[in-house]
């Protein structure tokens, strides 16, 4: 039986509960005007959530919070207003945060059972709150969810208490899935597409579960790890030549990020005037197609001239940014044969637009090692590098012709 070491007072705090407007944040507060325009949409539907969430008892006392690794006593004097419609890797996504004031003994449980103890006792019941109201509605994409709980390990014979942040993104489509399953397997099934991390290292929910199978377990969904985003809908793509053939290696060990992290790290100093990689969302592993690959996310910018379709702007972005990265990161990895591919994962911003959504888009340009390492030997074009992989545009794959999207996609035409 797992063994709980709670905070002074926590254990009077079973049957805490609080008023339902207090944890929603006012649209006002947000800058972003789509946001803004989302929060007081669905008002009633976040206020909905909060009420349900008054009347249910955690073990120990949970509240929502804009800020994270509080104290009790700390809690008490900081804003509790935590629910709020954001973006992340262009995806909209209901954010919820909060302290949960339970200490884990590290001695007794390890990092999965903690954030495994946290997920059933904390996230799982914000989810059954959450997810109903917006089942039907046009927004969020995914349900982000960090939650706060604390542990007590021995320092030099002392107990130290310390803070540890337990992370969940998933996907709406699975966040339903999840509350629609009739038992413990469904239930895992439908959270193992989404990401889970402790203090932002992928984790697993469930002791014995290796992480790297803790994300995106579903090979025909293009789902993200540290990612927000939902299952894509995938259409057909335009017809292509098979150019390279992909020989699917074994799957990426559970290790494979601390295996590459001195190369990763190396990367990221090295190129990251050229990348412009996102500080947020650090490379990692992801399961695509039955292939493991390792996610670059980056932002490329794009002047006010190269406005345009969304195809225009993910063309120009693999011309003017992408292609030139092929090369490098390909360098970084040229013994590597133990996962399939790379994805780019760009945000594109158009100079001149207003609001984050305006002239942005997401663009993933997902592409095996083998056709990589031939696009670095002048073997490959740049159009038959974009056949033999895949392109996503806000989640959904499309056939991409460069000169085509270029010189057809500006606005108006």
């Amino acid at each position: 039986m797992r063994i709980l070491s709670v905070s002074v007072g926590a254990f009077l705090m079973t049957a805490f509960a609080w008023q339902a407007t207090a944890q929603v944040l006012t649209p006002a507060e947000i800058a972003d005007p789509e946001m803004r325009a989302l929060q007081q949409a669905h008002l009633a539907e976040l206020h909905v959530v909060t009420a349900a969430l008054a009347d249910h008892h955690f073990p120990y006392r949970f509240s929502f919070s804009r800020k994270l690794d509080l104290t009790e006593r700390e809690q008490e004097h900081n804003d509790q207003r935590s629910l709020q419609f954001d973006r992340f890797r262009g995806k909209v996504v209901l954010k919820i945060t909060g302290n949960y004031f339970a200490a884990y003994e590290a001695e007794r449980m390890t990092k999965d059972e903690r954030a495994n103890q946290t997920w059933r006792d904390v996230m799982l019941p914000i989810l059954q709150a959450a997810v109903p109201p917006f089942a039907r509605a046009d927004a969020p994409e995914a349900f982000a969810l960090e939650i706060s709980h604390h542990v007590i390990r021995k320092v030099l014979g002392v107990d130290t208490e310390f803070a540890e942040n337990v992370v969940l993104i998933l996907p709406k489509a699975s966040a339903v899935r999840l509350m629609d399953a009739r038992d413990e397997a469904g239930r895992r099934a439908a959270v193992l597409e989404g990401s889970t991390y402790l203090n932002g290292e992928a984790v697993s929910f469930w002791p014995g579960l290796p992480p790297a199978e803790n994300r995106d377990a579903q090979a025909t969904q293009a789902t993200k790890v540290s990612s927000l985003r939902s299952p894509p809908v995938v259409v057909p793509a335009a017809p292509a030549k098979a150019l390279v053939t992909v020989a699917a290696p074994a799957s990426v060990s559970p290790d494979a990020e601390t295996r590459y992290r001195d190369t990763i790290a190396k990367m990221l100093k090295d190129l990251d005037s050229q990348a412009h990689f996102v500080a947020y969302a650090p490379p990692s592993f992801m399961t695509f197609r039955g292939g493991q690959y390792l996610e670059l996310s980056i932002t490329t910018a794009l002047g006010t001239v190269d406005g345009g379709s969304q195809y225009r702007l993910a063309a120009l972005a693999f011309d003017r940014h992408v292609a030139h990265l092929v090369r490098p990161v390909s360098a970084c990895f040229k013994d590597s044969a133990d996962f399939t591919g790379i994805d780019f994962s760009t945000s594109i911003h158009v100079a001149g637009t207003k609001g984050d959504g305006e002239g942005s888009q997401a663009v993933e340009f997902i592409f095996p090692l083998s056709a990589l390492r031939s696009y670095a030997e002048f073997d490959l074009t740049g159009q038959q590098l974009i056949d033999a992989g895949v392109v996503l545009i806000n989640g959904e794959r499309v056939g991409l012709d460069l000169q085509a999207a270029e010189a057809y996609g500006r606005q108006g035409e």
